[in-house]
């Protein structure tokens, strides 16, 4: 019996069967702990004493290899898995393994198609509620997490850790043909698709690929003509972000990009690349007729070709 102030021992209850002969010695006896903090009462003293950890805060398990702490030996046996690489759920379907059933729950859900999390704005299903918490957020506007170096706000972890090394120039994902490195998995990803040469993203209407969702996004719109990226100094609309940035230092006169060879500086990257073309003597556009090469592309677009 547990010797706990906050912590009494319920009289014992007799669970008497309904028929008067059955044989007394397998009448079951069951005896309630009840818990004065939250006032739930509890079949077994071990529920009991999750109960009290709750309320305390104390964390009794400690793994014996980091040292972490936690209030249920079940989350330490989970939580060891971490370091030893034990995966005992396994997939029937695709045999992918995980170290938590939880895990393989929501997993199964993409062999399903289930999505039994909704939003009640708009009605989106979602296969895990995790995903549903970010989701809401898109209504909402809410962006809990926050940059404590300059104070910009996301709405998702994973959004903080990937801005925070712009802070840190931590580059931790690596091509492993070329060696470059990226902050963010999804770029080097994308990067590797210039060596392989795919191009998964496909245009609907006119069928032309890209290696990059984002890629085709800004393509379609030179279908619709949308320019969602409008300047608010005199109201001009762009197809890209990027683009607005570059005009913006028409009305600035800001000249970022500096080439560092001669020292002259541009407002747009891409006039920066053409103009490097000078000192290098590159001309990477080709006439198909005539074989003439030129360093811009508008001049092979002006090029008219002479047959001989």
């Amino acid at each position: 019996m547990m010797q706990d102030e906050l912590y009494e021992r319920k009289d014992k209850c007799e669970t008497k069967s309904k028929n008067s002969d059955f044989p007394k010695d397998i009448e079951k006896e069951k005896t309630l702990y009840h818990s004065d903090i939250s006032g739930k009462s509890v079949s077994q003293s071990s529920h009991l004493r999750k109960q009290k950890y709750i309320h305390t805060g104390e964390k009794p398990y400690q793994c014996d290899i980091c040292g972490k702490s936690f209030s249920q030996s079940s989350h330490l046996t989970t939580h060891k898995r971490n370091h030893t690489g034990e995966k005992p759920y396994v997939c029937n379907i695709c045999g992918k393994s995980f170290s938590q059933s939880s895990e393989l729950i929501s997993h199964k859900r993409i062999h399903t198609g289930e999505k039994p999390y909704q939003c009640d704005i708009c009605d989106k299903p979602f296969s895990q509620s995790g995903e549903l918490i970010k989701h809401k957020r898109v209504h909402t506007g809410e962006k809990p997490y926050h940059c404590n170096i300059c104070g910009k706000s996301f709405s998702q972890n994973g959004n903080l850790i990937t801005h925070k090394r712009i802070h840190t120039g931590e580059r931790p994902y690596h091509c492993d043909i070329c060696g470059k490195s990226f902050s963010e998995h999804s770029a080097t990803i994308k990067h590797k698709r210039i060596h392989t040469g795919e191009k998964p993203y496909h245009c609907d209407i006119c069928g032309k690929s890209f290696s990059g969702s984002s890629n085709l996004t800004i393509h379609k719109r030179s279908h619709t003509g949308e320019k969602p990226y409008h300047c608010e100094v005199c109201g001009k609309s762009f197809y890209t972000n990027s683009a607005l940035t570059t005009h913006k230092y028409i009305h600035t006169g800001e000249k970022p990009h500096p080439c560092d060879i001669c020292g002259k500086s541009f407002s747009g990257k891409s006039a920066l690349t053409t103009h490097k073309r000078v000192h290098t003597g590159e001309k990477p556009y080709h006439c198909d007729n005539c074989g003439r090469s030129f360093s811009q592309r508008s001049h092979l677009t002006v090029h008219v070709c002479i047959p001989s």
